[in-house]
């Protein structure tokens, strides 16, 4: 009892010193496995190959052990320090958003709002760690149990940071809420101590990202280009490198492949926070860090870019105009 309580409470307060920083968003979703076996999915052509996806709002609607389950994870990672985004509000948010989006128009000329493919696409629920969860109520005899599998995934480089699996003792009467409660609980302390080695790694060796460094067909340039700053000409790629050194955590970034074209950047480590130019203290996601480096190419060399934001955890830097 006392090794749970000490670790609930260092997972209370690994949370609340990242809220300090950029406190994460945690949600629960059902796994891949677990709608596409239970037929909500939703099948798309993607230029002539047929792609399956979950579909989580037909999977709420249709489900009501999956609510029940969902509900009965966030009370008690809540009861541990987590308190958790919901899925099915989300869902909602974003078609009330979708719905409200089509009815505007301008009050002067009438014109509907501009909103690209991308655009549309970017607007989906999201977290910055994903609790994957697949579970089944099987039974045995008159009596139930179930069997689950769930998974804490950073959401800014899809690795696994988390995970327990198991199953429950058989009931005769309890709901599958109180099934999956009853099998979880004993794993929780696994589970969270995953987390908070996740965001302990964040706060001392920076948050991974991935960065990608492309060039517009058109600038007349490339990154094997000779450019000069502070009297140092370097080939662009190294001015890069250089700039990635000195503000990347502990110069952490992997370079793993590139052209004359192009550098695809992985494993790179931002720092959670930074001191702006007035000395205020700003967390710092992908978006704000290539951003950084956006502004360092403009002020130093004259050269325009593109910051294209990839989900939460990359970012391209496409170079020669916007």
């Amino acid at each position: 009892m006392k090794k749970y309580v000490l670790a609930a409470v260092g997972v209370l307060f690994a949370v609340l010193a990242m809220g300090q920083a950029k406190k994460p968003t945690i949600m629960v979703v059902p796994s891949d496995q677990f709608c596409i076996s239970r037929g909500y999915s939703m099948t798309f052509d993607n230029q002539g190959v047929k792609q399956t996806l979950p579909d989580y709002k037909a999977a709420l609607q249709n489900d009501p052990d999956l609510r029940l389950v969902i509900t009965k994870m966030g009370q008690m990672m809540a009861d541990r320090g987590f308190p958790l985004k919901d899925l099915e509000q989300e869902l909602k948010s974003l078609a009330q958003e979708s719905a409200e989006m089509a009815l505007l128009t301008s009050s002067s000329s009438g014109s509907e709002m501009a909103e690209s493919p991308i655009d549309m696409l970017k607007r989906t629920a999201k977290a910055d760690i994903l609790m994957d969860l697949d579970f089944e109520v099987k039974r045995k005899g008159p009596q139930k149990y179930i069997v689950f599998n769930l998974k804490g995934l950073d959401a800014y480089t899809s690795k696994q940071v988390s995970g327990v699996a198991g199953a429950g003792n058989p009931s005769s009467a309890a709901s599958a809420e109180l099934l999956l409660e009853e099998a979880v609980l004993s794993h929780m302390d696994n589970f969270n101590g995953g987390l908070m080695r996740h965001f302990e790694d964040m706060f001392a060796n920076g948050r991974e990202v991935k960065i990608m460094i492309r060039v517009w067909a058109n600038w007349g340039e490339n990154l094997e280009s000779y450019f000069t700053i502070s009297g140092d000409e370097k080939e662009l790629t190294e001015h890069i490198e250089d700039w990635l050194y000195d503000n990347t955590v502990q110069g952490r970034y992997s370079l793993s492949d590139g052209t004359e074209n192009f550098m695809k950047l992985e494993q790179v480590r931002i720092p959670m926070m930074r001191t702006d130019a007035k000395g205020r203290e700003r967390a710092v996601d992908t978006r704000s860090f290539v951003n950084d480096l956006n502004k360092y190419l403009r002020d130093n060399l004259e050269i325009t870019s593109k910051v294209y934001l990839r989900g939460l955890g990359e970012a391209w830097l496409i170079i020669g105009e916007k």
